[in-house]
């Protein structure tokens, strides 16, 4: 008996997607960034973000990757640069060396309090009060893009959405191009975001950024650092599925395409997944949404 399939969806053939990679702290997991690179690069991602740890931890591995990126590829690279725990002159230094090795699109960040998450952030003595300022000292050193963070759960130390959309607000008066969303699982809270941001005058592009679930406890931890919900249907999912690998993956796979699925449907031509340096689930999430690698055309 044969089995009759749904048609696929039609997606826009206009979708872009960048992805997201960290710093490697071992031989092992470098290996693993740069297999997930070279799986998705054949993509043609918008660009891909490079994180920079809190207190520029990782500022010299960050600078080698995303300067690697350049040299060795045609992929636009895009750098993390965070305020926290670094000095006006310091973080001017790093803006100047990717001036240097021709990196033109900066990603700007407050970054986590130095003690970590849930801490009280401080500004340096020496440093930028905010992100806003670090902005606008980028667009002052150069022709540089850059992009910031959103949170369309509002950020945790916000008081209010009016608040959170004010701090926006300010980065882009300072010259932002683009803002990437902090992950988010319950799409309505990207779209009341929308809402809210078109209402308070917000014009540059709100890349909504997706983080596909193959642990969940990982995952819970990581929205419970940024205040992102997890919705009872999300945790069902993958329910009892710990021991179960294979299972999830699958599981994974159809959560991960029905978000983004239903996003474009809402209009979303733009995306940006956090990878956690591993290809296979956002490869799969890609092709899904019809970005899939150029093909020769027939000599």
């Amino acid at each position: 008996m044969a089995v009759s399939l749904p048609p696929a969806r039609q997606v826009s053939p206009d979708l872009s997607v960048s992805f997201e990679f960290f710093p490697p702290k071992t031989a092992e997991m470098e290996a693993s960034l740069w297999s997930a690179f070279q799986r998705l690069v054949p993509l043609e991602p918008k660009f891909v973000s490079v994180t920079y740890g809190a207190g520029g931890s990782t500022r010299d591995r960050t600078h080698q990757i995303v300067g690697r990126i350049r040299r060795e590829s045609n992929v636009e690279p895009a750098a993390h640069l965070t305020c926290v725990g670094a000095s006006r002159a310091s973080l001017e230094e790093v803006i100047h060396a990717y001036q240097t090795i021709d990196v033109r699109h900066i990603v700007a960040l407050r970054g986590d309090p130095v003690d970590g998450v849930g801490g009280t952030y401080a500004p340096h003595p020496q440093g930028f009060q905010t992100t806003a300022d670090l902005v606008a000292a980028i667009r002052r050193a150069g022709d540089f893009e850059v992009s910031v963070a959103a949170y369309p759960e509002k950020h945790p130390e916000s008081r209010d959405f009016d608040a959170d959309i004010d701090v926006l607000k300010a980065k882009v008066d300072a010259g932002a191009t683009r803002a990437i969303t902090q992950f988010f699982f319950d799409n309505a809270h990207f779209y009341r975001y929308r809402d809210r941001l078109q209402k308070r005058g917000v014009e540059i592009p709100v890349i909504p950024g997706i983080l596909p679930v193959t642990k969940f406890a990982q995952a819970a931890r990581f929205a419970g650092q940024c205040g992102a919900e997890i919705p009872d249907w999300f945790a069902a999912h993958f329910d009892g599925l710990d021991e179960d690998p294979d299972t999830r993956r699958l599981v994974a796979a159809s959560v991960v395409a029905d978000q983004v699925l239903d996003l474009t449907a809402n209009g979303v031509t733009d995306f940006h997944f956090y990878t956690l340096n591993r290809a296979e689930l956002v490869y799969a999430t890609c092709h899904m949404l019809g970005v899939r690698p150029a093909t020769k055309e027939a000599a």
